[in-house]
């Protein structure tokens, strides 16, 4: 059995789209840790760290967690309340960047 895949549209704002050469959007695949698991988020951010890695390390720390100052939003909902990084993907998912507001 193959692992699954799915598309991921990463939807950035202005200030973050100087590092992936002026574009609003950045499509990337996420895949699957397993043949029976589902693509994450994390899984998205992973392959994100491999095509854009300037873009990534400003989403994520060190240490692999959503950066402080960084909100992500799947599909129209706060990734915190759908997982966080173990979020399912939905084929097509559309994750919107935003600066946490505080």
């Amino acid at each position: 059995m193959a692992k699954r895949v799915t598309l991921v549209t990463f939807v950035l704002p202005p200030p973050m789209r100087r590092w992936v050469n002026g574009q609003d959007e950045v499509r990337v695949f996420a895949v699957a840790a397993s043949d029976h698991g589902v693509p994450t988020l994390g899984g998205a951010l992973d392959t994100l760290r491999r095509t854009h890695p300037s873009l990534e390390e400003r989403l994520r720390d060190v240490d692999g967690h959503v950066r402080r100052h960084i909100a992500l939003y799947v599909c129209g909902a706060h990734a915190d309340g759908l997982g966080g990084l173990e979020c399912a993907l939905p084929s097509g998912a559309q994750v919107y960047v935003l600066p946490a507001l505080v």
